[in-house]
C-alpha cells in the first residue's frame, strides 16, 4: 500500500484529506507543522508528501530543500492558495512534483497524487539502472525507463513502439502519437519524457478536447490579475509550468483555429506572455502532441493549419490498437489485475479459460482504458480467485456470442446460448452500439460525434465513460 504524508496547519484540511486518500486505498498520515512532518519522514518510509506551503514554523521551500537532500526518494507535492502559485512553479523547477490549489478538488487530487507516484517509481527505475548496473549498455538500460501505466508486451506492435520511443525521446525533436482512444497515448508521451535529458523537470499534461474557445488562450499562455472580467487571480499557464521540461497536448485536434495561430506564434519565438501582461517570458518546453484524428484531412478541410502540423511533426509515432496486439492482451490484462489486486486488498490470482478466450476476441474499441476499467471491476465483483464471465460488463460478456461465436454457429444454437435481455438492457446496448458506430464513423472525433448524436460534449463523455470508452 502506498504511503502518504500530509503536512497541513489546518487540522480540518489535513484531517479530509486524510479520510478521502484512506478510501482511495492509500496508508496516510498528517502533521500540523514542518518540525513534525520531518520526525515523521525520519521514522518512516513514504512514496508521497503533500505539504501545505504556508505552515506555521516554516515554508514549502524549505521543506522541499530538507526532503530533497534527506529523502531523494520521496515525491512532493505543493498544497497552495491562489495568490502562491508563482511560487509554486519555482518550486517545480526545484524538484516538487506538481502543486495543486486551494479550494481542493478530489478528482484532481487524486489524478495529481497517482501520476506523481508513478513518476517517481520511474524515475527510480532510471537510477537503479543507470547507477546499480554500469556495464550494461545505455541504450538497453533506457528501455527500462517507461511510464507506471506502460506494459511492456510482446508483441511485434509493442517491440516496434519501443524502438521509437528509445530513438527519439533522446533529442529535443517535437512527437505527434496518433492512435485510437485509450491506446495509451499519454504513458507513451511519459516514457519519452523520462528517457530524455528533461526527465528530472515538469512533465505536464493538458487535455485540449475539454478547453472551450473562452479558456484556451488562459490555460494555454496563463493571464494576470484583472485582465479580464472573472479574472480574479494571476494565472499560470501550461507553457510556463512547463518551461524546462515537456508539454504534452492531448486531442489538440480540436483545439479552434484561432488558438491555433496564437499556438504557432509561442511555438515558433519560444516566448510566451500572460493575458494581461506585456513582459514575454522565453521558453524551452518540449511539445509532444496526441491526437486520434486524421490531422492531414483536418488541413484539407480547413480545420487545422498545416503550418502548425508541421511545428509540431518532427517525429510520428502510431499506436498500435489493443485488438492487434495479440498475447499483449492477457500480459495487460494481468498487469491491471496485479494493480486492482493492490488497490483493494484482494487476492484474485487469475482469469477463467472463458474470460480470457472473451478477452482475445473482443474488440476493445476503448483500447487499454477499457481493459483496465474491465478488470477493476471484474475484481471488485470477484467473490474467489478466479475472474468469470459474470464479473464481467454485458457488451462483453455478450460479445463472445453475438459477436465472435455467432459467425461460427447455426442460427439455432446461437439462439439457445443467447442470454436473457429486458427492455433496459437492451436499451442500454442500442445507446452503446449507436455511440460507437457514430466515433468510428468520426474517427473518435468527439466534437463531430456529439454533433451527430444531437447532445453535447459533456453528455458524450459522460455516456462514453459509462461505457468504459472515456
Amino acid at each position: 500500500m502506498k504511503k502518504i504524508l500530509i503536512i497541513d496547519d489546518e487540522v480540518n484540511v489535513g484531517l479530509l484529506l486524510s479520510k478521502f486518500l484512506t478510501r482511495n486505498g492509500f496508508e496516510v498520515e498528517t502533521a500540523a507543522n514542518g518540525a513534525n512532518g520531518m520526525e515523521l519522514l525520519k521514522a518512516k518510509e513514504f512514496n508521497l508528501v503533500l505539504c501545505d506551503f504556508r505552515l506555521e514554523d516554516t515554508d514549502g521551500r524549505e521543506m522541499l530543500k530538507n526532503i530533497k537532500a534527506l529523502y531523494p526518494k520521496t515525491g512532493v507535492i505543493i498544497i497552495t492558495g491562489y495568490s502562491d502559485i508563482k511560487m509554486a512553479v519555482e518550486l517545480i523547477k526545484m524538484g516538487a512534483y506538481d502543486y495543486i490549489t486551494k479550494p481542493l478538488y478530489p478528482d484532481e487530487i487524486l489524478n495529481t497524487i497517482t501520476k506523481a507516484i508513478e513518476t517517481q517509481y520511474a524515475l527510480q527505475e532510471l537510477a537503479v539502472h543507470d547507477y546499480s548496473t554500469p556495464d550494461k549498455p545505455q541504450r538497453e538500460s533506457k528501455k527500462q525507463v517507461l511510464s507506471g501505466e506502460f506494459v511492456v508486451g510482446t508483441s511485434r506492435a509493442s517491440k516496434e513502439l519501443l524502438k521509437q520511443i528509445e530513438l527519439v525521446a533522446p533529442t529535443n525533436y517535437s512527437v505527434i502519437i496518433l492512435g485510437e482512444s485509450g491506446t495509451g497515448k499519454e504513458s507513451v508521451a511519459q516514457s519519452i519524457h523520462l528517457n530524455s535529458l528533461r526527465a528530472n523537470q515538469p512533465f505536464i499534461a493538458m487535455d485540449c478536447g475539454s478547453l472551450t474557445k473562452e479558456l484556451a488562450a488562459s490555460e494555454f499562455f496563463g493571464h494576470e490579475k484583472g485582465s479580464f472580467t472573472g479574472a480574479l487571480y494571476t494565472k499560470i499557464g501550461h507553457f510556463e509550468m512547463a518551461n524546462g521540461g515537456t508539454l504534452f497536448l492531448d486531442e489538440v485536434g480540436n483545439l479552434s483555429y484561432e488558438i491555433q495561430a496564437a499556438l504557432l506564434r509561442t511555438v515558433q519565438e519560444r516566448k510566451v506572455k500572460r493575458i494581461g501582461s506585456t513582459k514575454e517570458i522565453d521558453l524551452d518546453v518540449r511539445i509532444i502532441i496526441a491526437t486520434n484524428e486524421n490531422l492531414q484531412e483536418g488541413i484539407n478541410k480547413g480545420r487545422f493549419r498545416e503550418d502548425l502540423y508541421h511545428r509540431f511533426n518532427e517525429f510520428s509515432i502510431h499506436m498500435p490498437p489493443l485488438r492487434d496486439r495479440g498475447n499483449d492482451i492477457m500480459m495487460l490484462a494481468d498487469h491491471f489485475l496485479n494493480v486492482a489486486n493492490q488497490e483493494l486488498d484482494r487476492k484474485v490470482t487469475s482469469f477463467s479459460p472463458e474470460v480470457i478466450e472473451c478477452f482475445m476476441n473482443y474488440r476493445w474499441q476503448g483500447n487499454i482504458r477499457e481493459l483496465k476499467n474491465v478488470v477493476r471491476r471484474a475484481t471488485l465483483l470477484t467473490e474467489g480467485n478466479e475472474i468469470t464471465m459474470k464479473t464481467l460488463p454485458l457488451e462483453i460478456s455478450n460479445f463472445k456470442v453475438s459477436g465472435y461465436e455467432a459467425s461460427n454457429q447455426s442460427p439455432a444454437s446461437a439462439e439457445v446460448k443467447e442470454p436473457r435481455h429486458d427492455l433496459k438492457n437492451a436499451a442500454l446496448g442500442a445507446e452503446h452500439e449507436t455511440i460507437l458506430k457514430v466515433l468510428r464513423e468520426v474517427n473518435f472525433n468527439k466534437t463531430k460525434a456529439a454533433e451527430i448524436l444531437n447532445i453535447d460534449r459533456k453528455t458524450l463523455y459522460n455516456k462514453m465513460k459509462a461505457i468504459n470508452l472515456k
